[in-house]
């Protein structure tokens, strides 16, 4: 059996790592456009923390699924020797003043702390024992803790997946995918007028997926959403365990080994494909960290990334298979969860092209489905 996976981002490094680990012959296509969406992302492996859109049950299922499935995912990574892959729990707070808020928050954790043990422990803290986790938070600041919160950098669990895919036979090319089907059953695909034979095709295009799949009639209505995230180092500080810090917004800070600290991010929906740093977009995004932790005033500004998100327009995920296309999967659309999805609907897309039970029920995910908003 011969799968090509079209996109090398998270969900497509997945999906080739787990089907070459099954022993079938892969083939990852990709044309490594600017602004992928993993590279940029900030890699907050916490569910249990969440509000709006996120409280959606199907949205929350899944992202429940594909942080439970981590420990699964680093295992089988070192068995392949691939151990450079950031992941850590380093707990995460979610940060309010408002004491009736963080009570709410408390209450929706322990809720889901009693049908998920991975949710950890769980700690109401003062302002002074959240300031000691996480030292330029502001102060007056109270927290709910929460142990089982990870944090991991994308293009490092990327590469890793990659490095282990290769190792298992899977062949990388760089190009431009266009999909080939024949009598109602994919063909292949053809890539700087090459036709590559396939068996099956999975779709893991990111917020490029649209264009590739006009073609065939498919509109998934899936667009970018243009995500800028701003990277700053505070010198001298040991920054590795530092919790993940969640105020009850789009925003959020996270740490990592290298005295790094992650902020962002915006939502720009109706972006297009503009990959370009804005005035406005940076300025928000610093003024969200600085008003939650003002203690990285004197930081180190040292990058600013821009990612498209492949969003949805009623938020939830696109993965399953085309009923009028034989050998068709598609797996997209995670928007800014894609860090915490990724791997867990990779390892999905294989079960369903290689026809094997899956774990839980994917049909709201239909990506042909009617999306209301």
């Amino acid at each position: 059996m011969k799968i090509i996976v079209v996109g090398a981002g998270i969900v497509g490094a997945s999906t080739a790592y787990h089907l070459a680990r099954e022993g079938v012959e892969v083939v990852v296509v990709d044309q490594q456009h600017e602004g992928q969406a993993t590279a940029a992302g900030a890699g907050i492996i916490c569910p249990w923390i969440s509000s709006g859109e996120e409280e959606h049950p199907d949205w929350y299922a899944l992202a429940k699924a594909g942080a439970c499935y981590y420990p699964s995912l680093i295992s089988m990574l070192e068995q392949d020797g691939e151990t450079n892959v950031s992941y850590r729990l380093v707990g995460a707070m979610a940060v309010n003043s408002d004491e009736e808020e963080l009570d709410a928050i408390e209450q929706k954790v322990r809720e889901r702390q009693s049908e998920t043990p991975e949710v950890g422990e769980i700690r109401r803290l003062s302002a002074d024992e959240a300031q000691a986790l996480f030292p330029p938070l502001k102060s007056g600041l109270g927290a709910v803790y929460v142990s089982g919160s990870a944090r991991v950098d994308g293009k490092l669990l990327r590469d890793a997946m990659k490095r282990g895919a290769e190792r298992h036979g899977v062949l990388y090319k760089a190009g431009e995918a266009g999909l080939e089907v024949k009598d109602g059953k994919v063909a292949g695909v053809r890539v700087n007028d090459q036709l590559i034979s396939a068996d099956a095709v999975v779709v893991t295009a990111g917020a490029w997926i649209s264009k590739l799949l006009e073609p065939l009639g498919i509109d998934l209505s899936v667009e970018p959403q243009r995500g800028q995230i701003i990277h700053l180092e505070v010198p001298g500080q040991d920054t590795s365990d530092w919790p993940v810090i969640l105020p009850q917004n789009d925003h959020y800070l996270v740490s990592f080994d290298d005295s790094r600290v992650v902020v962002g991010a915006t939502r720009e929906t109706g972006s297009g494909f503009d990959y370009r740093l804005t005035a406005a977009g940076v300025k928000e995004v610093l003024d969200e960290a600085l008003s939650v932790a003002p203690g990285l005033s004197n930081s180190t500004l040292k990058e600013v990334r821009i990612g498209f998100r492949p969003f949805a327009k009623d938020l939830l995920p696109l993965i399953g298979c085309v009923p009028s296309i034989e050998g068709l999967v598609i797996a997209n659309g995670l928007g800014a969860s894609g860090l915490t999805m990724g791997p867990y609907v990779g390892s999905a897309a294989a079960n369903l092209v290689l026809g094997k039970e899956l774990d839980m029920d994917l049909t709201p995910f239909d990506p042909l489905r009617k999306a209301t908003v």
